[in-house]
Parts: structure tokens; sequence; C-alpha cells
């Protein structure tokens, strides 16, 4: 199962300050909006986001037909693939993506400990 592009999407109380803070280990801003309360930045291969007031929890991040830039991978699997294997598997999924369609989509399920994990496909 080829999932994509790894990140954790970190929520923060301040966006300006938390941007601050990581900036002093190493990252800087790759993509995203400060005025709408997300960045994603990055150190080398490693990717953060930083989300303001956007949800309650941190989540692991994967985005199939993503490298660690954001660029297109040639091969992929798509996250509908994803999830019929995940289904097939017994793996229960939180939000399911419309297995109709093509392009982006998305699927979140919960680890056994209670940390969420999203899959987000953007292409």
């Amino acid at each position: 199962m080829k999932l994509g592009a790894f990140s954790i999407s970190l929520t923060v109380k301040d966006i300006h300050v938390s941007k601050a803070f990581y900036e002093q280990l190493g990252f800087s801003v790759f993509a995203g909006d400060i005025e709408r309360n997300y960045l994603i930045m990055k150190n080398e291969d490693k990717i953060i986001g930083l989300f303001q007031g956007m949800f309650e929890k941190n989540i692991l991040t994967f985005n199939p037909g993503w490298d660690q830039d954001a660029n297109t991978l040639e091969s992929y699997d798509d996250v509908r693939k994803i999830q019929s294997e995940l289904k097939t598997n017994g793996i229960k999924l939180d939000r399911e993506a419309d297995e109709t369609t093509t392009g982006p989509a998305s699927i979140v399920l919960t680890d056994p400990d209670g940390n969420h994990i999203l899959i987000d496909q953007h292409i």
C-alpha cells in the first residue's frame, strides 16, 4: 500500500508563536496561509502542518500521489484503492471516500490508541 507523503498536522494555540518556534528548529514555510490559520512547514524532507482552531487533536497525515515536496508521483495507490484494502483487512474507517468518484478525496481512521489518521489525496 503506497500512502504517499507523510506529515504531522499539529493543532496549535497561537500559529504565530508556533511558526517562530519551528523556524528556530530549522523549518521554513512551504505552503499555507497564516491569515487563514494554517501553515505547512518543511525541514529537508520532514513536514509539519500547523493548524489553529481547525481540529482538536494532532493528526498523522498521508498524501497519496505526492512525494515529500508535493510533486505528483508517476505511480501511486488511489485513496479509494487504499480504502478498499483497509476495509478488506477489517479496519474501521471514521470517514470514507465516495468510491464512485475519481480525483481528490480523503478517508479518516483512528488507530488503537486514539490517534487520528488522515489519508488525503489532492490529485
